[in-house]
């Protein structure tokens, strides 16, 4: 049996002119054709033989013209007038290759032509624009794709290039595929529906190894990303409970991202896909996909250093963001019947909470409190000169806050913890106002930070624990009082200065304005107590005293909008981000996809059974 020399065939095509590629174009699109013709033979060497020489053809044509877009590109391998009909016979044939009962090679290399050709054209044209993903959803080929996901046996041998197709394809108008999306999960919802089936994907995905899968890990994240953000139904999938299986947590140390494998050609070895459900052990941690997730993020948010986790991190805080502001979320994320342990990775260094670190008596409590302890870790642990100012940690926060202060939820959270972090980031801020405000907006940040004791203060006794818990919150601003004061000389210095932080700095000395008279009313008083006492340094306990016998004589204004917040939006903030991703998904993919990883000997063994 002949085999097709992959390698040859390219380095031929890249080889030749301009001028020489016009004369053999009559050539190509006949071989072209011919591949078409083999997809429906019924020997199937021949098919593989087609699937490698399509796939060998479209790269050596996008090598060579490289700023081709994909209309071109299908012109020069089709014909300028046979094309559209030539397109159309391509993908009936790998759909009928997918949907029948072809062996799980040929399955896979369907699957990484579809990949070749969805990728060679996504970096050179606007993805919303792809002539290629055209055809794609046009045909029954996006139904396939479900069909893969949604089958125990094919989702873990094709699982992975199933759904980096599938994230590519929700970038394709997005809300037509979306609605496809939440129709299939209510037609199969007897048979668990393809977001139940997503869950296992998403899972065995974060269980492997970090740095190895971190390519495979951005285009799953997208298309989780995809999920909760366009189908609030998804949530039901979020809090779906399992055995719980832990991600090996070590010491987070840069190194290159790379990874070692071929993109969707390896699931990783601890593969939960074929095991959908598993029997519970009533002595067993239950977990669920947001519990995983919130450990993966924890892990990946270490490193701000490395670009590639910068912007998976950057995409976590994003779906955060997406679940904080849905209530169906909130209200799973709050229940008090709903504990769980969650072990969420933290930085073995010389910075705050570590105690939590080494702790083996993880707390079992309501979700939110490890989403909080999350947010905790991100700003103890980013206090640098690169601090990502515009991700979405502090307004996470908040709209979680705006959630327990409408349903009057008292979370029994360690909220002294909360509050010693965002004192010591607007520390950081202070320290280091020259060399970021430079660079950044500090000073909007700083005003998301002060509304977030605004809302301690102006709300939280109707969500805060006990009446002990706000005494805590007046004790800690009083203490670290002079980062209050440093913070308003600040932002009065910027005010009173023409520049383009003017008017950010003029909404913080308004919002800072309780914060200060607490300062200005608590500390004569305890200054007061001190003398009368004759103690030069006051406890804890003595300082609370004086905060619970002075509070009937404290003022305070009532400052509208605290528990207003804006609403999540793609467009326009993060429309850069995302199509940067998707290129990026898309090079990675063009870089390692690979139709020449089956040995002859290997098909031949597998089709031994055809004469």
């Amino acid at each position: 049996v002949v085999s097709v020399n992959l390698e040859y065939l390219e380095s031929k095509l890249e080889s030749v002119d301009g001028e020489e590629v016009q004369r053999i174009q009559d050539n190509i699109n006949s071989l072209f054709h011919h591949c078409i013709q083999a997809l429906g033979e019924e020997h199937q060497i021949k098919v593989v033989n087609a699937l490698q020489t399509l796939c060998a053809l479209f790269r050596g044509v996008h090598q060579k013209n490289k700023s081709a877009s994909g209309f071109n590109i299908i012109n020069m391998l089709m014909g300028f007038d046979k094309a559209e009909q030539r397109m159309k016979d391509l993908m009936e044939r790998l759909d009928s290759l997918l949907c029948g009962d072809s062996s799980e090679s040929l399955k896979s290399l369907c699957l990484k032509l579809l990949l070749c050709l969805e990728c060679f054209c996504v970096v050179t044209d606007n993805i919303s624009q792809n002539t290629i993903l055209e055809y794609v959803m046009i045909n029954s080929i996006f139904e396939a794709i479900l069909q893969i996901l949604s089958d125990v046996s094919s989702r873990g041998q094709h699982g992975y290039d199933a759904v980096v197709l599938l994230a590519l394809l929700v970038n394709y108008r997005k809300y037509e595929v979306c609605i496809t999306l939440q129709y299939k999960d209510k037609e199969e919802e007897n048979q668990g529906g393809f977001f139940s089936t997503l869950t296992s994907m998403v899972e065995s995905m974060f269980i492997a190894d970090v740095d190895e899968k971190l390519s495979v890990t951005k285009a799953i994240l997208l298309a989780l990303y995809k999920a909760v953000h366009l189908n609030r139904n998804f949530i039901t999938v979020l809090a779906q409970s399992h055995p719980e299986i832990d991600i090996p947590v070590v010491p987070t140390t840069p190194t290159p991202t790379t990874p070692t494998t071929p993109l969707g050609t390896t699931p990783p070895s601890l593969d939960m896909m074929n095991n959908p459900e598993l029997p519970l052990d009533p002595n067993l941690q239950t977990s669920n996909l947001l519990i995983t997730f919130l450990k993966y993020a924890s892990i990946v948010m270490q490193d701000n250093k490395d670009e590639h986790r910068l912007n998976s991190a950057r995409l976590c805080l994003i779906i955060l963001t997406c679940i904080a502001e849905d209530q169906y979320a909130d209200a799973f994320l709050h229940d008090d019947n709903m504990n769980f342990r969650v072990n969420l990775h933290r930085m073995m260094s010389s910075c705050l909470h570590r105690e939590k670190a080494v702790d083996k008596n993880i707390p079992s409590w309501p979700l939110v409190c490890a989403v909080l302890d999350l947010m905790v870790e991100f700003i103890v642990t980013h206090m640098m000169k690169d601090f990502p100012m515009d991700l979405y940690f502090v307004k996470i926060i908040h709209k979680l806050l705006c959630y327990q202060k409408i349903c009057r939820i008292r979370l029994h959270y360690t909220w002294r913890e909360l509050w010693s972090a965002l004192i010591n980031l607007l520390k950081f801020l202070l320290s280091n106002e020259t060399t970021l405000l430079a660079k950044h907006n500090i000073v909007h940040l700083t005003l998301l930070v002060v509304n977030l004791f605004n809302m301690f203060i102006t709300y939280g006794d109707t969500f805060l624990p006990t009446s002990n818990s706000y005494d805590e919150l007046y004790y800690e601003i009083v203490r670290m009082h002079q980062v209050f004061d440093s913070l308003y000389c600040m932002v009065l210095r910027v005010s009173t200065n023409t520049g383009q932080w003017k008017e950010a700095a003029s909404k913080v000395t308004h919002a800072l304005v309780n914060v200060r008279a607490i300062i200005n009313h608590f500390n004569p008083k305890i200054e007061s107590y001190a003398a009368v006492n004759h103690i030069s340094q006051l406890s804890e306990e003595q300082v609370l005293e004086v905060v619970r016998s002075n509070y009937d004589t404290l003022t305070l204004k009532l400052q509208d909008g605290l528990d207003q917040f804006e609403r999540y939006s793609e467009q326009p903030k993060e429309a850069a981000f995302f199509k940067e991703l998707v290129r990026s998904i898309s090079l990675n993919v063009r870089k390692n996809v690979s139709l020449n990883t089956l040995s002859q000997d290997i098909l031949l063994k597998e089709f031994s059974t055809i004469s």
